[in-house]
């Protein structure tokens, strides 16, 4: 009851004063989130947080949405209102269970990774990841990049701190010195950001369509990474091998994915108590960078 008054009164206080009810939302790790339903009008998607954590925050992600759509050609949710307290959007649909649906979703991404290649990597101001800032500082060297912005940045974090001693530390320290040798050099393309199955959705005609981006240009492997090392259904297999295909990835792929995902494994500790194992994951991973 707490979330649903305090969505329909934020809604309220952006002039949607005919929302009646917000019905609440489930899956999101970081927001609160919910379905306004209103007296003269569509229903309309709302996402906000107890204590926003930061302002701008909203107007970042609705940007991302735009970019990604004018940009990339990728289905996002129309921006109705971003404002400090509140991110309001159209509602879109759960994503189909069929092969066809994911085969359809690879030739967009597919699209949208080699359509925007960038001479630099990183972003016009920073962004966020869940609750967390997100650096984007331009960088001609992806490798530098993703070391700095990517990997290190969430050492300082309390949780991370905590989770992580200072062996795994200057493991992935020793990690990102060798970057070079352990990833194949790629171009910055505009990524999501944030890409697992549950910020894949459905336009009304069936067409993949995406939320809660964290763009930027950076290596398209970040995105290819968080959908093959998080959970997604069975039917996504189909999406790997086609992906594969239009972008023309080596045998070796699969190998890269756990090094990539580090990224979001530091993330997820950064932000959560309860981290879903990804403190485990992190050292498996530095294993064979400890001395």
């Amino acid at each position: 009851m707490l979330v649903t008054s305090l969505l329909r009164d934020r809604l309220h206080a952006v002039g949607l004063s005919d929302v009646t009810a917000v019905e609440p939302v489930e899956g999101g790790m970081a927001a609160l989130a919910g379905v306004a339903i209103r007296r003269s009008g569509p229903p309309l998607f709302v996402k906000s947080f107890v204590d926003v954590p930061a302002d701008g925050l909203f107007a970042a992600e609705a940007e991302g949405l735009d970019v990604l759509r004018e940009r990339g050609a990728l289905a996002t949710p129309q921006v109705v209102r971003a404002t400090r307290d509140v991110l309001v959007l159209s509602v879109l649909q759960a994503r189909p269970a069929k092969e066809v649906f994911w085969e359809q979703f690879a030739h967009v991404l597919a699209r949208l990774h080699t359509s925007t290649v960038h001479d630099r990597f990183g972003w016009g101001r920073d962004n966020w990841l869940g609750r967390y800032r997100q650096e984007n500082a331009w960088t001609a060297d992806g490798y530098e990049f993703f070391a700095r912005r990517r990997l290190l940045r969430w050492l300082p974090e309390r949780r991370v701190q905590a989770a992580l001693d200072q062996q795994d530390r200057r493991s992935l320290e020793r990690l990102c010195e060798r970057l070079p040798d352990l990833l194949p050099p790629r171009p910055a393309c505009l990524t999501h950001g944030d890409l697992w199955a549950h910020n894949i959705l459905a336009t009304n005609d069936g067409r993949p369509a995406l939320i809660d981006p964290a763009v930027s240009y950076t290596w398209a492997e970040v995105d290819l990474a968080h959908l093959w090392c998080s959970p997604h259904p069975p039917e996504a297999k189909r999406f790997f091998e086609v992906y594969a295909e239009l972008t023309g990835l080596d045998d070796d792929w699969r190998a890269r994915m756990p090094l990539i995902q580090l990224r979001q494994h530091l993330a997820v500790i950064a932000q959560f108590d309860h981290d879903w194992g990804a403190a485990q994951q992190v050292r498996a991973i530095l294993k064979p960078f400890r001395r």
